[in-house]
């Protein structure tokens, strides 16, 4: 059974990546679409870009729609895992699955060079997140409260995973995100 899958986000690259490199570590995803460069991986949607590559500003652009089936997931999560020892930063991927007769299914990816970024990076993100949304309903002090508590908890978090040794070899990561949390454009 095929669906419909929407790809968007921006991910940035180090210095030097060539082309070519890119190619290479999308290639599970380009194969799964049966394409050999990024340049010719188009979207279903005509005005959608799919996939482009900005060698000035060293920066891959996905805003990408297509039909997908099971094995899609994971040729995307492997391409980003490829990815990211080619990134400077940790970058966030939103991939939102359209099945018919179904639920929308929507997906934070977090690709970057080193698990430790994108553990840093998500802590941005919440931390970002949860405050914009309690400053509408409390104040400054309350809401730098929250923000330190999280702050916490992803440091406990972070101390777990590097005590155990987990996510050591893992430049990208998938959270399932609740259906209100849709921010596609």
């Amino acid at each position: 059974m095929r669906t419909e899958v929407h790809v968007h986000g921006s991910i940035f690259l180090c210095k030097g990546v060539r082309p070519s490199q890119l190619d290479q570590a999308m290639r599970p995803w380009l194969d799964y679409l049966d394409v050999d460069t990024i340049a010719d991986a188009h979207s279903l949607e005509r005005e959608e870009p799919g996939i482009t590559y900005d060698p000035k500003e060293r920066v891959v652009n996905i805003c990408w729609t297509g039909e997908v089936g099971r094995s899609f997931q994971s040729r995307l999560t492997e391409a980003f895992h490829n990815l990211g020892p080619l990134t400077e930063y940790a970058s966030e991927v939103e991939v939102t699955y359209y099945p018919e007769g179904g639920e929308d299914e929507f997906y934070q990816m977090f690709v970057g060079p080193t698990p430790e970024a994108i553990h840093e990076f998500r802590r941005q993100c919440v931390v970002e997140d949860v405050t914009s949304l309690l400053s509408r309903h409390l104040g400054k002090p309350e809401t730098d409260q929250v923000g330190a508590l999280i702050n916490q908890l992803f440091d406990a978090t972070g101390a777990m995973q590097a005590e155990a040794g987990r996510d050591a070899a893992s430049p990208s990561t998938v959270i399932p995100l609740h259906p209100r949390n849709k921010h596609l454009h």
